[in-house]
C-alpha cells in the first residue's frame, strides 16, 4: 500500500457530514489546498443525490494537466469510463455500490480486440479488482464464437465494516469477483442463450499439502513417529491434494474434474480419465484393481491410504498385471 505526502486526507460531504478517504492504497489527486479551492469554485461534486463520494469536475481544456486527453483508442466515447463501470457493476448487484472505480467492460473488450486473440488463447489480468476482465472474456466469447480464458489474480483484501459490500456479507474484495463472475455469466446466459463455459475455479496460495520433517532418525521418538504415520496435513482436503498433483503432472488446473465411486471410496478423473486418483483410506485391493483396469495414464494414491500391508505390497504387481503403462504415484 502506498500513500502520497499531501495526497491522503479526510474529505467531508458538506450536505451529510460523512468523511471520505482514498480507496485503500490510493490517494486523492489534488492537494488538500486545491481541493478547498474547488470546493470554494463549486468544481465538486457528491452525484445526483448529494450523498456520494467526491468528484472532480474538469473541463475539457484542462484535461491535459490531469493526463487524461482522449485519444483515438481510447476516447471516453470509444471505450467507456470508470462511471460507466461503476453503472454496469450496480446494475449486476441489483442497484448496490460494491467497488470503487471499476474498469468498464468496454475498454477490457477494446483491449482484447487490439490484441488479435486467437482460440485458446488466456487474459491475464493480474490486478482484477472487481473481475471486470472475467465479465469482458465472457461477453467476447460468446459475441465472437472464439475458445478465450481467463486468469486473475487479486490479493484478498479485507473489506472495511463499514463498506456497503461488507454489510451484504462480502469480506474480501476477492469476495466481490467471484460473485461477479458468477453473475455476470448468469445475465450473458439469460440475455443470449449462448452456449459458453461460463464455470471457473478459484485457488489460493497457501503452504505445502506435506508436513514438514527435518528430524534426524535418532531424534524421533516412537510418539513422533505416530504422528508421522500420516505425511499429509490434517486440514487439508482430498481437493488439495488433487490440485497438487496436477501442478506436479503439468496437468492444466482447467481440465475436467469428475468424480465417480468405486467401491465406497471416491476416485477423482481427470480429462476423461487421463489421470485417475484416490485419496480415501483404508483402500482395498478391489478398489485398486478396479482402478488398474481402466488403465489411466497416471494413477495416484495417499501413501497411508491402503487398507494393510498386503495391499500395499501387492499394489505396484496389480498394475503390472492389468495396466503396466499407468504411471503410478503416491503422495
Amino acid at each position: 500500500m502506498r500513500h502520497v505526502l499531501g495526497l491522503t486526507y479526510a474529505i467531508i460531504n458538506p450536505n451529510t457530514g460523512e468523511k471520505h478517504f482514498p480507496p485503500m492504497g490510493r490517494h486523492w489527486r489534488i492537494s488538500k489546498e486545491k481541493f478547498d479551492q474547488a470546493l470554494k469554485d463549486n468544481r465538486i461534486v457528491w452525484s445526483r443525490n448529494g450523498k456520494g463520494r467526491p468528484q472532480l469536475k474538469v473541463f475539457y481544456e484542462e484535461k491535459r494537466e490531469f493526463g487524461s486527453v482522449d485519444n483515438s483508442w481510447f476516447s471516453a466515447d470509444k471505450v467507456g469510463t470508470s462511471t460507466a463501470g461503476t453503472k454496469e457493476l450496480i446494475k449486476l448487484f441489483g442497484g448496490q455500490s460494491v467497488f470503487d472505480t471499476p474498469k468498464p467492460t468496454s475498454l477490457l473488450k477494446k483491449l482484447i480486440t487490439l490484441a488479435n486473440v486467437h482460440d485458446g488463447d488466456i487474459f491475464l489480468d493480474f490486478f482484477s479488482g472487481s473481475a471486470t476482465s472475467a465479465d469482458a472474456v465472457m461477453q467476447f466469447v460468446q459475441k465472437e464464437n472464439i475458445s478465450l480464458k481467463y486468469i486473475l489474480v487479486q490479493l484478498a483484501e479485507d473489506l472495511e465494516e463499514k463498506n456497503v459490500a461488507y454489510k451484504l456479507g462480502y469480506k474480501t474484495i476477492c469476495d466481490i469477483g467471484e460473485e461477479r463472475i458468477r453473475r455476470a455469466g448468469k445475465k450473458i446466459k439469460d440475455e443470449t442463450g449462448a452456449d459458453i463455459d461460463y464455470g471457473f475455479r478459484c485457488f489460493e496460495v497457501d503452504s505445502s499439502n506435506m508436513k514438514d520433517v527435518y528430524y534426524r532418525p535418532n531424534e524421533i521418538d516412537q510418539r513422533q513417529l505416530d504422528l508421522l504415520s500420516d505425511n499429509i496435513k490434517e486440514d487439508r482436503s482430498p481437493e488439495d491434494l488433487l490440485i497438487q498433483v496436477m501442478l506436479d503432472l503439468g496437468i492444466l488446473l482447467s481440465s475436467k474434474i469428475e468424480t465417480e465411486k468405486i467401491g465406497d471410496k471416491e476416485v477423482f478423473s481427470v480429462a476423461d480419465g487421463y489421470l485417475l486418483a484416490c485419496f480415501d483410506k483404508d483402500v482395498s485391493e478391489e478398489v485398486v484393481t478396479e482402478i488398474a483396469k481402466k488403465k489411466p495414464y497416471y494413477a495416484v494414491f495417499r501413501d497411508s491410504g491402503m487398507v494393510n500391508d498386503s495391499v500395499a505390497t501387492n499394489f505396484e504387481q496389480i498394475f503390472e498385471t492389468y495396466s503396466p503403462e499407468t504411471v503410478r504415484r503416491v503422495l
